[in-house]
């Protein structure tokens, strides 16, 4: 990890994984010199001046808070359905949310590439460069889920056969998933909105919607499943039909919030052109958020794997790990809101030029992700028996091994927090395959390969003692990137839209350094 306080030399024109075309430096909506982007209201969205540690922090916070509360979310829903409807309906809802995921996975690689391509335009006081992003992420993301979604609803039956669905779950499935790919681009749109203002710098606006879409949700669940308030009686649908009606009413809510406010991402007049994105655009989004999509998928195929291995040692070591992960869900959730924060801060200040913040902020974020996250864990450590005594019953035989797993596997998280701060850092800079390759590395060979190895001698400890080790392989790896690797000579910019543009903006760029500058200026 990097200890340097000043930038390093300047790359060269372009640098592997980096993107040559430079943005332009004027244009309608966008200045080099321009001020920092507010709202009408006066909310100042700039994240390249001020103290750091405070900033971050009062960054993090909220997105902490909507991450908390869409895990309530799920969890209240669950119950619901669990006692209105019964164990069949929860299996189903299960079967749903796993495609679902896949689903989000992809929207998570390209919403946090049109993210940091809008966080660096805004540290360039490039309005114009933010927008088109924005725009290009809205309308890749949300043509891609119109097809899905037909389609989705279209052939439900065979996905949820080649899920091996229960036979006994298959039409409350059916009529679950049918509902929920109905509303799968209200969903989506809801999360990119989010994910955009986070980049220019707003992280409280998609907490505030996030309050409504939960409120909404969990109050309307029980209101269609059972037809209270002379609502019709839907059953598993109602819940998914709750879900539908909250993502609609937060996401037109929260467009009506952008525009009313004039907040920097709402595109008009010849702006919304920006909703078709450019070939060049479409590339670079694409490039940078497949790999970002794919870690997801390498970590959820890492977890199937390990609960495939968890199985063989009985239904009571199944019980205890599934507690264990719900605990673990929320005590890796402040490691994932400061990682967000790193990330925005990060490109912010990469897209002014502002190297020497660069690595200050990231240290701030080590301290915070480790403060927070270890105070997480010694929490669960501390009060784990009452907790997990609410999901398995004061007397189940799972309990002590539940207890057993948190004491050698919960403090991986320390660890592992503290590389989502590296891996935020660098993919900043669009340095998006070195973190693949690496949790790939940890995952498997050294995770997956150490719990095979070891598994006659040391029987489940091998699983348990797998987490904190490969949690530490990735922290060693990403530090060694972060402080040795080529992730700072990229070049990460919206491309321009014609050759004309693009030809003229080096020397008008040139003229406004710092700030207009895309790289470490030395």
């Amino acid at each position: 990890m990097s200890d340097r306080t000043g930038p390093p030399p300047a790359p060269p024109a372009s640098g592997r994984g980096g993107i040559e075309a430079t943005p332009p430096a004027s244009g309608r909506g966008a200045s080099a010199a321009a001020p920092p982007a507010r709202g009408r209201g006066g909310h100042r969205h700039d994240l390249t001046s001020g103290p750091i540690g405070r900033t971050l922090l009062a960054f993090a916070l909220p997105t902490l808070g909507a991450n908390i509360l869409q895990s309530l979310n799920g969890s209240i829903n669950t119950i619901w359905v669990g006692r209105f409807l019964g164990e069949g309906a929860v299996a189903a809802t299960a079967n749903a949310n796993t495609i679902m995921f896949l689903m989000f996975a992809a929207v998570f690689g390209f919403g946090m590439a049109a993210t940091i391509l809008i966080g660096q335009s805004i540290g360039r006081r490039d309005i114009e460069g933010a927008r088109r992003a924005f725009g290009a992420s809205i309308g890749l993301v949300m043509g891609a889920a119109v097809v899905i979604a037909a389609l989705g609803w279209i052939f439900t039956p065979e996905i949820l056969k080649v899920l091996a669905t229960p036979s006994s779950a298959m039409p409350l499935a059916l009529a679950y998933l049918r509902v929920i790919f109905l509303g799968l681009p209200a969903t989506m749109l809801l999360v990119l909105l989010g994910m955009a203002l986070r980049g220019v710098g707003d992280s409280i606006t998609p907490l505030w919607f996030t309050v409504l879409s939960v409120l909404l949700d969990s109050g309307l669940n029980p209101v269609f499943i059972r037809g209270w308030f002379g609502m019709p009686t839907m059953g598993i649908a109602g819940s998914a039909t709750a879900t539908l009606i909250s993502a609609h009413v937060a996401v037109l809510g929260l467009l009506a919030y952008i525009y009313l406010r004039d907040l920097p991402i709402r595109l008009r007049g010849h702006e919304l052109t920006w909703l078709i994105p450019s070939p060049a655009l479409i590339r670079t989004i694409v490039a940078k958020g497949l790999p970002m999509g794919a870690q997801m998928l390498v970590v959820s195929f890492a977890a199937l794997t390990m609960t495939g291995l968890v199985n063989r040692y009985g239904v009571d070591t199944t019980a205890a790990y599934g507690v264990s992960m719900q605990l673990w869900g929320y005590i890796q959730m402040p490691a994932l809101a400061v990682g967000a924060a790193v990330s925005s801060m990060v490109a912010q200040n990469i897209g002014a030029g502002l190297w020497d913040r660069v690595d200050r902020i990231t240290r701030s974020g080590l301290l915070f992700s480790a403060l927070l996250t270890s105070t997480m864990v010694v929490a669960v450590i501390l009060f784990d028996r009452p907790v997990m005594a609410v999901f398995l019953g004061g007397g189940s035989p799972a309990l002590p091994i539940a207890r057993h797993i948190q004491v050698l596997a919960s403090w991986n998280f320390i660890v592992f927090g503290m590389t989502m701060v590296l891996f935020s850092a660098v993919r900043a800079n669009g340095a998006v395959w070195a973190p693949l390759v690496m949790l790939i590395i940890a995952m498997y060979p050294v995770r997956l390969g150490f719990a095979l190895a070891f598994k006659d001698s040391l029987g489940a400890d091998s699983l348990w003692w797998s987490f904190p080790l490969g949690s530490v392989a990735t922290l060693v790896m990403s530090s060694l990137y972060y402080r040795y690797g080529g992730w700072r000579k990229q070049r990460l910019v919206v491309p321009a839209e014609t050759p004309a543009s693009t030809a003229a903006a080096p020397a008008e760029a040139a003229a406004a350094e710092p700030i207009g500058a895309q790289h470490p200026v030395g």
